[in-house]
């Protein structure tokens, strides 16, 4: 029955759910950073300033190195990723940032956050054409770590990152077992044994990854134990390839 108080199709619907926030999108609103108005959340200033001022790094360990070659480190003693993209250098004004987002329940920063990598995993790729990537993945949270937070930052950062490269997105492929304590403090070595057997790939989803190659997804690279152990899982399970996109990247280790 037609008529004046007939519903909207859902096809409808949805079409204009999608203008309204392509239109709320591209509302003036304050930088993230400095408070100036901007359409994009993080002012052009702040991006020249923050983002686009980037040193050279290490392709192997998203560590700064003369040139941009591969670090004497990861000559000697090569992660099992082939390549780490990382979007900034962790320190002001990104580490207040990460905090908010990973801490302090604001998973709306998001999307700034994963536009900064996005931008830099662009002109990164296309400047150094590594292999195709077939899948994106993020570093999983434990079921008690999930709950306890409500979101995994690496997979609001992956879906992000991926729909804007065109690839597809999986958050239920590689689980992480059990929970382990927080990483933050910890020896590169308390981190290994923290992580070890904590990640996995169950037989059902193998298939999925069998010679495929894959980018793993995660807010912030320290020690690299998180990335290894990720990794290593990953290949067990038939993967062929592996490489490491981070948000931000730390200082070396001591």
């Amino acid at each position: 029955m037609s008529g004046t108080g007939a519903h909207p199709a859902p096809g409808a619907t949805a079409s204009l759910a999608s203008r309204l926030g392509s239109l709320v999108h591209g509302l003036p609103r304050p930088c993230v950073l400095c408070g100036s108005w901007d359409r994009t959340g993080l002012c052009r200033q702040c991006q020249l300033r923050f983002v686009a001022t980037r040193p050279a790094l290490c392709p192997r360990c998203a560590l700064p190195n003369a040139g941009g070659a591969t670090c004497g480190r990861c000559l000697r003693e090569p992660p099992p990723y082939h390549r780490c993209v990382a979007g900034v250098l962790y320190g002001f004004p990104w580490d207040r940032l990460i905090t908010r987002f990973k801490f302090r329940d604001q998973p709306e920063l998001a999307t700034l956050l994963a536009d900064v990598l996005a931008d830099v995993l662009t002109d990164v790729l296309a400047q150094n054409q590594p292999t195709p990537v077939d899948l994106v993945l993020p570093v999983p949270l434990s079921a008690s770590r999930l709950a306890e937070r409500g979101y995994n930052q690496a997979w609001e950062l992956a879906r992000r990152v991926a729909a804007r490269q065109g690839l597809p997105a999986d958050a239920g492929l590689l689980l992480r077992l059990r929970d382990t304590p927080h990483q933050v403090g910890l020896s590169r070595s308390e981190r290994t044994r923290n992580l070890h057997d904590a990640m996995w790939v169950e037989p059902a989803g193998r298939a999925r990854l069998a010679g495929r190659q894959l980018a793993l997804v995660d807010d912030v690279l320290t020690t690299g134990g998180t990335a290894v152990a990720a990794t290593r899982a990953l290949l067990a399970a038939g993967a062929a390839g592996v490489q490491v996109w981070v948000l931000a990247r730390t200082p070396a280790p001591a």
